[in-house]
């Protein structure tokens, strides 16, 4: 007689909910937990912070008019610093980050890496669409300065410059990261990306054109677009359907 049949579970033998979401080899583990904590961690911040601003929060208020003033009367003094940050704040502006992330796309694909292509698309096209509809709804002014130094168009809230080169950060080390094998490389990589979200966001501040929480609601939404993304591409790489090796294929059938 055949012993074989349907198995029961023996009660206490099932993972638990807890232990599957921090099992680092479950499609739905480790990973998508830490990502789905990440987004939610920056969001929350990113959401406080809006409110404020739409409150018009006093001290928030004085904090931005006063590293505002501060800034704008350094600029007043010193015409190369404004010469120095205009020159960045165009070349980090999100149209160019827009284009070098597509010419990295371009690259990835050229290689296989089709998803990791996709991940940066999708990316840069929700933050792209993001910042435009949160200035709206926030409809936050920019700094009125008797003498400016630059001039820009549009609402404040949050910085599109500081959004987009936080993306740009976030795509450079999650696709070249894996490249770097030195401790030194891997450092490199971690300053180059912190200095283009870091002085990106700055300029726009010292050139007069945003207030300091702009740009750091800019970067917040930022992180919380890619940890969005992250999390919702590693839940689609361990789901989706992976071919099998060459070695397990069935095999053709002869010629006749």
């Amino acid at each position: 007689m055949s012993t074989t049949g349907p198995r029961t579970l023996v009660p206490g033998t099932e993972t638990s909910w807890r232990r599957r979401r921090l099992d680092p080899a479950a499609p739905r583990g480790l990973r998508l937990t830490l990502a789905v904590a990440a987004a939610f961690l920056v969001l929350a911040p990113f959401t406080s912070l809006a409110l404020l601003v739409l409150g018009a929060w006093p001290p928030l208020h004085r904090l931005d008019t006063s590293v505002t003033g501060a800034l704008h009367d350094h600029a007043l003094e010193h015409p190369g610093w404004v010469r120095l940050m205009a020159v960045w704040t165009e070349v980090f502006a999100p149209m160019p980050l827009r284009a070098a992330a597509l010419a990295l796309v371009v690259w990835l694909v050229r290689r296989d890496a089709r998803r990791l292509a996709l991940w940066v698309v999708v990316t840069m096209v929700l933050g792209g669409l993001l910042g435009p509809l949160l200035k709206l709804l926030v409809g936050r002014n920019r700094p009125d300065l008797l003498e400016p130094v630059a001039r820009a168009t549009g609402y404040a809230f949050p910085s599109g410059h500081a959004l987009n080169a936080a993306l740009a950060a976030g795509v450079l080390l999650v696709v070249f990261l894996p490249f770097a094998r030195r401790p030194a490389q891997r450092a490199a990589l971690w300053a180059t990306a912190l200095l283009i979200a870091a002085l990106t966001g700055a300029s726009r501040v010292a050139l007069g054109v945003h207030w300091t929480s702009d740009v750091i609601g800019g970067w917040l939404l930022g992180t919380a677009v890619l940890a969005a993304t992250a999390a919702g591409f590693t839940v689609w790489r361990h789901t989706s359907p992976v071919a099998r090796p060459l070695s397990h294929r069935e095999p053709a059938p002869p010629r006749r």
